[in-house]
């Protein structure tokens, strides 16, 4: 079963976006912005990626074979730009990243929620932004999702902690639930 990872991986998004958006309400802006040398320049460069990369990905997921008129939890998609590049700003304050990362990390835990194993079998085509067409297992596509997310967020807490912000336990391993041995 699939969908149990997916679970996991959604709320660990959620709560590891959360706990960055946290510490970041305290900072200036000016350092926000400043530029670390990183793959997008800065610490709110890096985040805006991140949620450029999650509205690009969730907008291609939205095309499933299975869901022609798309998913019931992605329709609010709409309410969200839809980049047209991996370099593109869509919110240059922290507040307004804030509060649209945690509705997006909203919208992610209910598409999970609404999928079901049978979907992740399926392949997905779809164009990417430099319009190449590809055809990949939906299940795979959706590990990526949450896998650039930890990705650049690994990046984000580097850069935090090059100004004293310390976000706490990063791992994963956090969430994955004890069993019981029987």
């Amino acid at each position: 079963m699939i969908k149990p990872n997916f679970e996991v991986m959604a709320s660990y998004n959620a709560l590891m976006n959360k706990r960055i958006c946290d510490n970041i309400s305290t900072t200036s802006e000016n350092i926000l912005w400043e530029n670390k040398k990183a793959f997008f320049g800065s610490i709110l460069g890096t985040l805006n990626h991140l949620i450029v990369g999650d509205l690009i990905w969730l907008n291609r997921l939205n095309q499933h074979p299975s869901y022609p008129t798309g998913f019931k939890a992605l329709e609010s998609l709409k309410d969200f730009p839809l980049p047209t590049k991996l370099t593109q700003i869509l919110y240059d304050d922290k507040q307004g990243f804030s509060r649209n990362r945690q509705a997006l990390d909203q919208i992610i835990i209910r598409f999970i929620e609404e999928s079901d194993e049978s979907d992740y079998s399926k392949n997905l085509s779809y164009r990417n932004t430099n319009n190449d067409i590809f055809n990949k297992s939906f299940a795979m596509l959706l590990q990526h999702l949450f896998n650039h997310q930890t990705h650049h967020r690994g990046q984000v807490t580097t850069l935090l902690s090059q100004i004293d912000i310390d976000i706490g336990e990063t791992d994963l391993l956090m969430l994955i639930p004890n069993v019981d041995n029987e």
